[in-house]
C-alpha cells in the first residue's frame, strides 16, 4: 500500500475563527489546525478526512453506518470515533464534511439545519460535483459557510487514495468571502483548484462523468469483444494501446485521432457493424453513437475532408443495412 501524505508544517494563519462566527460576507480565517468532520466516510470522505489528518488538521469525528464504512474508517481514520451525522456536525466547530451522494445531500444538509446542527461561522462543505451552493442553502441560512469541494479523481477507499491526491484538480464553487480559505484547503490536500461558477456545476461535472465512467464503459466494451474474438488476456493487448491513445490525445486533441473512421474508410466500418451485430448487438448503438461523433469532430480538425466522409456517413445512417435488408 501506499504511504499516506505526509503531515506539512503549520504556517502561520491567524486565530481560528471563533465558535459564534464571523461575520457575513467577511473574509474568513484559515485557522492554523482546523477542527473536521465529516459526514459519509465513504471512499471520498475517509481518504479526505485521512489527507486533512495527514496535513496537521483534527478530524475528531465522522460518521457511517456500515460494515465497509466501518472497515474503511479502521484503516484511514483509526484515531476518528465513529458518531452519528448530528454529534459529527455538532464536533466540527470548522470544518464539516458532507460527503454523501448526489441525490442524499439536500436532505441531510436540510436535516442538519433543522435540528441545529449546524452553527454560524462554521464551514460546511460537500464533495459533490454536480451540486454547487443552492444544495447547502439551509446551511447558509442558519449561519454556516457553504463550499462546494469536488475532488476530480476516482477513489478505491483505500490507502492508495491517497499518494493519487497531490497534483489534482479540485472543482470548487465559492462565495467570495471563501475563496482564500478554500483554496488553503485545497493546497493543504495536495491539489489546485479550478474555480466553477455556480450554473456550470452539471456542465463541469457531465465532462468528468463522461471522460473518466465512460471510459470504464469503453475499455470494457473493448475488452469483451476481444475475448469474443479469442483473445485470452484482453488487458494486455489494450493497455500499451489505451495508454498511448490517452496521453496522446490529452497532449494533441483531435489530431491524435487515427483508425478508420478518420481515414474515411467505410467498407471496414461496415465489417465492423456487421460482426458486432452478430456477435454483440449491445454493442452497435454504442458503436454507431461514437463513430458518428469521431467522424464529426474529424471533420471539423480537417482531419477527414467531407467528400470522403460521404460513403462513411452513409454507413453509419445505417443505409447499408436497410439496403440489405
Amino acid at each position: 500500500m501506499s504511504a499516506p501524505l505526509r503531515p506539512r508544517p503549520a504556517a502561520p494563519h491567524g486565530p481560528a475563527v471563533p465558535s459564534g462566527g464571523a461575520s457575513a460576507g467577511a473574509p474568513l480565517v484559515f485557522p492554523r489546525t482546523l477542527t473536521v468532520g465529516v459526514i459519509g466516510a465513504g471512499r471520498v470522505g475517509a481518504v479526505l478526512g485521512a489527507a486533512l489528518a495527514a496535513a496537521g488538521h483534527r478530524v475528531v469525528a465522522a460518521s457511517g453506518i456500515s460494515g465497509a464504512v466501518k472497515a474503511r474508517m479502521a484503516l484511514l481514520l483509526p484515531e476518528t470515533p465513529n458518531r452519528s451525522a448530528t454529534s459529527v456536525a455538532h464536533a466540527a466547530t470548522d470544518l464539516l464534511i458532507v460527503a454523501v451522494p448526489d441525490d442524499a445531500l439536500a436532505g441531510v444538509v436540510a436535516g442538519l439545519a433543522e435540528t441545529r446542527a449546524l452553527r454560524p461561522g462554521q464551514v460546511v462543505a460537500h464533495t459533490s460535483g454536480a451540486h454547487g451552493l443552492a444544495v447547502l442553502a439551509p446551511a447558509a441560512a442558519v449561519g454556516a459557510r457553504p463550499l462546494a469541494l469536488h475532488p476530480a479523481m476516482t477513489f478505491t477507499g483505500t490507502p492508495d487514495d491517497l499518494s493519487r491526491l497531490p497534483g489534482i484538480s479540485y472543482g470548487v464553487t465559492a462565495p467570495a468571502e471563501l475563496r482564500a480559505f478554500a483554496a488553503r484547503l485545497v493546497a493543504d490536500l495536495g491539489g489546485v483548484p479550478e474555480w466553477i461558477g455556480e450554473t456550470d456545476r452539471a456542465l463541469y461535472h457531465a465532462a468528468l462523468a463522461h471522460g473518466a465512467n465512460h471510459l470504464v464503459t469503453l475499455v470494457n466494451e473493448a475488452a469483451d469483444r476481444l475475448r469474443d474474438a479469442g483473445v485470452d488476456r484482453p488487458e494486455k493487448v489494450l493497455a500499451p494501446l489505451l495508454r498511448a491513445a490517452l496521453e496522446n490525445a490529452l497532449r494533441l486533441g483531435d489530431d491524435a485521432l487515427t483508425g478508420p473512421v478518420s481515414r474515411g474508410d467505410a467498407g471496414t466500418v461496415r465489417r465492423h457493424l456487421d460482426r458486432l451485430a452478430a456477435t454483440a448487438p449491445e454493442s452497435v448503438p454504442p458503436y454507431l453513437a461514437l463513430a458518428r461523433r469521431t467522424a464529426d469532430r474529424a471533420i471539423a480538425a480537417g482531419r477527414l475532408r467531407p467528400v470522403d466522409a460521404e460513403s462513411l456517413l452513409d454507413v453509419l445512417s445505417g443505409i447499408h443495412r436497410e439496403v440489405a435488408a
